[in-house]
């Protein structure tokens, strides 16, 4: 029971340390701007080299005529989000339920000999 109970508190105290790391920045930095690596790639080749085209674009602007609004964009990063952790818990699961499998092994075959 004790090791459970420091576990549970450990893991709550990595959530909180987590949290804070995240939002820290927000608070002590007032006045910053937080952009994307992409805005910052398409400055530094417009600086660098003006005369620059780009050899691709994406597949659903041109297929769309357009560039896609920021809400589509956000839902598609967000699918995109899910099915990684999808992915990850589906893995992780199999883990324990491996662990599992293995103990019940054992198990029976103490009981055998």
């Amino acid at each position: 029971m004790e090791k459970k109970k420091s576990s549970a508190s450990l893991v709550i105290i990595l959530l909180l340390t987590a949290v804070l790391i995240s939002f820290a920045p927000l608070f002590m930095l007032k006045d910053a701007e937080f952009g994307g690596a992409d805005d910052r790639g398409n400055t530094l080749i417009e600086t660098t080299d003006p005369e620059y085209e780009p050899w691709a674009s994406p597949i659903l602007e041109a297929i769309l005529g357009g560039e896609l609004p920021g809400e589509v964009e956000s839902m598609l990063f967000c699918v995109q989000t899910g099915i990684g952790v999808g992915i990850i818990a589906f893995i992780m699961g199999r883990f324990v339920e491996r662990k599992k499998w293995m103990k019940d092994t054992e198990e029976s075959d103490c009981e055998l000999s």
